[in-house]
């Protein structure tokens, strides 16, 4: 295996508290890939030799993004939807259900395309770890196959049958539940490693929820929720009692919401473009942050409600209008995004950890919330390789 001296680092985000803080920030920085993974981190003075010397001329470099939240297994476009809710106007299209119904008139090749020409917009934006779920589906044959689609391009995979009752048990949705936790889990936990469900008044409510979560642990899926996004809920009590990895969304919190989160390991995931797609309340980052929880960010990115794949975007989203300073935010990015996929080899630049990490055209992270909207990201790595 090659080594390589990444060396000229303006500033460098390691997220290893032992260089002070939680972004472990090094000025005048230094590191070393080995194979696929981070060798070594510190002041440039002390760098040791490599293989191969890449100055990177006072740029700043962090980890790569952990996008733990998205949904890009789908078909269609509701453009008119969007345009109609940004123009004050009212639309009586299907929302999900026009998506479900693109989704499975499309074929595998029309899917795996999709799905891979956003995991490469986000790749080039910084994203080196991407979740994705099913949910466009809503059959057992449908949810199978957009899983393991997916599971052919991440090993972050989610099965989100209890998205919404699926059409043909609109009138029975004791039934499509029976149908999520039953034949249609049989198919897809193979495929996947998470359980999802939208906990949500229109979808499931916590009883239908906790069956669902519940099958979906006994199967080997570890839990996660769409929780208290619209409406308060059960969600965020549900998933800090079920020990799910995150609860996403978080709108809508009580003081017992907050105080569960943050006594707990349940992950407060927070999805800005979701509100700025909806013109709906901002989560409150702040108040949780305070509290004690840990956040993280995420795009959603799916073609209804967030259909972005900028983790910058929503960094800048979350600085600007949910109360978080730009050192939260990235780490909420990387280390946050890495606690909410339980996984400790991504989400930091540290001895061990997978060699993935973004250099940008600007001396420091800030950067992102200082020039929002300016295409900071000017090298991408993954696995010790540079692949963007």
């Amino acid at each position: 295996m090659t080594s390589t001296l990444l060396t000229g680092i303006g500033s460098l985000v390691t997220n290893d508290p032992v260089h002070g803080g939680p972004l472990g920030l090094i000025e005048d920085a230094a590191l070393v890939v080995d194979g696929e993974r981070i060798a070594w981190t510190g002041p440039a003075s002390a760098a040791p030799d490599a293989d191969v010397r890449h100055d990177v001329g006072g740029r700043a470099v962090l980890p790569g993004f952990v996008d733990s939240h998205s949904h890009l297994v789908f078909a269609g476009d509701r453009t008119r939807e969007f345009n109609a809710r940004m123009s004050g106007r009212a639309y009586e299209a299907g929302g999900i259900r026009t998506t479900v119904a693109a989704t499975r008139a499309a074929s595998d090749e029309d899917l795996e395309a999709n799905l891979v020409r956003h995991l490469a917009e986000g790749l080039r934006q910084g994203t080196t770890t991407q979740e994705t779920k099913s949910g466009y589906g809503l059959t057992v044959d449908d949810e199978a196959r957009a899983l393991a689609l997916a599971a052919r391009h991440t090993d972050e995979v989610t099965y989100l049958g209890a998205h919404i009752v699926a059409p043909e048990y609109a009138d029975d949705p004791a039934a499509y539940v029976a149908l999520v936790t039953g034949p249609m889990l049989d198919a897809c936990a193979p495929h996947a490693r998470w359980v999802d469900v939208f906990c949500e008044k229109g979808a499931f409510d916590g009883d239908q929820a906790r069956a669902i979560l519940t099958a979906g642990a006994a199967r080997g899926l570890t839990p996660r929720v769409h929780a208290n996004q619209l409406t308060y809920g059960p969600g965020v009590q549900l998933a800090v009692e079920l020990g799910a990895a995150s609860a996403d969304h978080c709108t809508h919190l009580t003081d017992e919401d907050v105080a569960a989160l943050a006594a707990s390991d349940t992950v407060a995931t927070l999805l800005p473009g979701a509100e700025f797609s909806t013109r709906a309340e901002w989560p409150d980052a702040r108040r949780l942050l305070d509290a004690g929880a840990t956040v993280a960010l995420s795009t959603d990115c799916n073609p209804g409600s967030s259909y972005t794949s900028s983790m910058p975007f929503c960094l800048a989203l979350a600085v600007r209008d949910m109360g978080m300073t730009p050192d939260e935010a990235v780490w909420s990015a990387t280390a946050g995004g890495a606690k909410a996929l339980r996984r400790t080899d991504v989400g930091a630049l540290t001895p061990g950890a997978r060699a993935d990490l973004q250099i940008l055209d600007a001396p420091s992270h800030v950067h992102f919330a200082y020039r929002p909207g300016v295409p900071l990201v000017g090298e991408v790595w993954r696995a010790g390789a540079r692949v963007s």
